[in-house]
């Protein structure tokens, strides 16, 4: 039986991974700040998802959760790093310093709070698969990614940095990285609810799904142990890379 534990649970990537997860006779554990949809999950399942009030960017609530995971649920199998968010699209000169921050503890530090929960009991059984999920701003700038887009140039490199650390223990991880994916809260968080701006992102596109980034997850989860998936990076074929911009005189 597999276990696995997924941050940012309540919707979005979270929930579509959680339900593909159930869906092949996992157990799961879902955490979310927001209770309602992973209570709601829980009940849909009996005895079958841990539902778990969590804030991944409190260090201490973390360590208490996560350090003390009843039965059957304590020996995690899966762990997927998807807790994460955009906010503002501002250059850096006018960006605000609230939003930075609130990116960096959630896509960083969130991040590694509970990768660090979690990954001694994989280490002791020999056996895990972390997931983190990133995005292809980590790689290719775009005007406004700013802070987002360093913070997922950081799950990449921790990502590949644990890989470096687990050898030989029969531990892997892997950061998968999205483009353009829509149905989800992504946009209008980021565009704090403005819902006309969010829906423009999206307008005469079809973008990636949750679905498409939860059957990948659940691809990586289950290669033989032998496998070890560095980087999935992945975009819907409505986008691709941009030249380099050039800000010619008059």
């Amino acid at each position: 039986m597999t276990i696995a534990l997924i941050t940012g649970a309540s919707a979005g990537f979270g929930a579509a991974i959680a339900e593909r997860f159930l869906a092949q006779g996992a157990h799961v554990i879902a955490c979310a700040r927001r209770t309602r949809s992973i209570e709601v999950l829980a009940a849909g399942h009996p005895g079958r998802v841990l539902p778990l009030a969590l804030d991944v960017t409190d260090r201490a609530a973390v360590h208490e959760a996560l350090g003390k995971l009843p039965e059957p649920f304590a020996a995690v199998d899966v762990l997927v790093n998807n807790a994460g968010l955009a906010l503002g699209l501002a250059p850096a000169h006018q960006a605000e310093l609230e939003d930075w921050d609130r990116m960096i503890a959630t896509n960083c530090s969130g991040l590694v709070h509970v990768t660090r929960s979690i990954l001694p009991g994989m280490v002791a059984r020999g056996r895990g698969t972390v997931i983190n999920i990133g995005s292809v701003a980590g790689e290719f700038p775009y005007s406004g990614g700013n802070v987002y887009g360093a913070t997922k140039a950081f799950v990449h490199q921790f990502t590949q940095n644990l890989n470096a650390d687990l050898l030989g223990t029969g531990v892997r991880a892997t950061c998968v990285e999205p483009g353009l994916v829509g149905g989800t809260e992504f946009s209008t968080v980021r565009f704090a609810g403005d819902q006309k701006r969010a829906d423009a992102v999206y307008r005469g596109t079809t973008p990636l799904s949750a679905d498409d980034i939860a059957e990948t997850v659940h691809w990586v989860a289950t290669r033989p142990a032998h496998v070890t998936i560095n980087v999935v990076q992945m975009m819907p074929n409505c986008q691709s890379f941009a030249g380099m911009a050039i800000k010619r005189g008059s």
